[in-house]
């Protein structure tokens, strides 16, 4: 069914070209998950094939992907191996969203640009443990001080998924003497920068999601690249949609493990293999139309918001519409996921259970998408309210 979202030849060019890279990834998958090893042969093969910068409009020398064609590449991306997508998926994300809002100076622009073509990724880094999720408005306990033509920034932040092959953490930061909150690019090498290897979780155990530590890290005035105006740091973002993209493609990894399983397990209990035995039948029918119902939900929305965006000077009515719209496809499509991989392991059995079964990875690394913003309650939350007019 995955067919009938392919619409151009160029999103079929780029999908033939992640397929070179597909065997590998998925043969180093396991061993990753089991050690937490960061993926760097994945992502390295991913910078050279240009991956890092489809999402960067063409006149900077990327391939000017929109959300529609970018999660149509993630999923792919996530049926291979979810640690992988996951953490390349903040870059398409970050880059996609920061050259079509173009809320950056032109000169800051032009300059990062150069360097995502070279091959450069980044992630936005928002989360701190003191503030819980950045999405309900707790302030960012890192601060940032002007001290001459230096702004010098201090603090911890969490969840800084792929830092170790990030070049660039954009980092929000409160700044006192403005009382708001600032998003600051600071390269790697930046001094008092380090990264503490704190990620220790049974999901995504290869994302590499370590603590960020900055230590009196002094930058130019000109990194101080947005001052938001938005309490949180969360806005109207059709970019977020790769993340659950990238869960879509697990659960298609574990529906099509299911698949196979079932045509070729036969045994001697019954003549055949147990594809035709009624349960299964009933369980595998279930998986492919959760995964329909999360397919067209996801480009469904993609393709809303890229409309919208499209008419330029959105009006409040239509920008709540889509950013429910975007809030319904993750939670959608997280949920399914994790029904999803959960019937693929009932047709499967106790060998689902097994480690070396990619089923137990799958049962996992789904159940992070849960801890993505936004969180269920608060989809739910904005739909009643939308409903109520409050």
């Amino acid at each position: 069914m995955k067919e009938l979202f392919i619409k151009t030849e160029e999103q079929r060019k780029w999908l033939e070209k992640l397929k070179t890279l597909e065997l590998p990834i998925k043969e180093r998958a396991q061993v990753n998950d089991e050690q937490s090893l960061f993926p760097h042969d994945n992502i390295n093969k991913l910078r050279e094939i240009g991956y890092t910068k489809v999402t960067l409009p063409k006149e900077y020398g990327g391939d000017g992907f929109n959300i529609y064609d970018a999660i149509l590449l993630q999923e792919t991306l996530g049926t291979y191996d979810g640690s992988t997508a996951l953490s390349i998926g903040w870059t398409l994300l970050t880059v996609g969203d920061v050259y079509e809002t173009k809320s950056w100076p032109k000169e800051k622009l032009d300059e990062f640009a150069e360097a995502v073509a070279k091959g450069a990724i980044i992630n936005k880094i928002v989360s701190e443990v003191i503030t819980g999720s950045p999405i309900r408005g707790g302030r960012p306990g890192t601060s940032a001080v002007k001290k001459g033509n230096k702004w010098v920034i201090n603090g911890r932040k969490a969840y800084a998924t792929c830092s170790p092959e990030l070049d660039y953490f954009l980092v929000t930061a409160w700044i006192p003497e403005i009382e708001s909150t600032g998003n600051f690019l600071i390269h790697k090498d930046a001094a008092g920068l380090s990264i503490e290897e704190t990620w220790d979780t049974v999901a995504m155990k290869a994302t590499g999601s370590h603590d960020l530590v900055l230590e009196n890290v002094e930058v130019d005035e000109s990194d101080l690249v947005e001052i938001p105006n938005y309490q949180t740091g969360f806005k109207l973002n059709g970019w977020l949609l790769i993340i659950p993209a990238t869960y879509l493609g697990i659960a298609q990894a574990a529906r099509d493990y299911a698949v196979e399983f079932a045509n070729q397990h036969s045994p001697n209990s019954i003549q055949g293999t147990i594809a035709t035995l009624p349960n299964v039948q009933s369980l595998i029918g279930e998986i492919d139309l959760l995964l329909a119902q999360a397919r067209f939900t996801l480009y469904g929305a993609a393709q809303s918001y890229i409309e919208l965006i499209n008419k330029g000077n959105l009006a409040a009515q239509e920008a709540g519409n889509i950013v429910n719209a975007v809030n319904v496809a993750k939670y959608t499509v997280t949920n399914n996921a994790i029904a999803i991989v959960d019937k693929a392991m009932r047709v499967v059995g106790a060998k689902s259970l097994q480690r070396n079964n990619p089923l137990q990875r799958y049962y996992r690394d789904v159940r992070a998408g849960l801890h993505n913003p936004p969180m269920d309650d608060l989809t739910i939350k904005k739909l009643a309210e939308s409903a109520l007019k409050l």
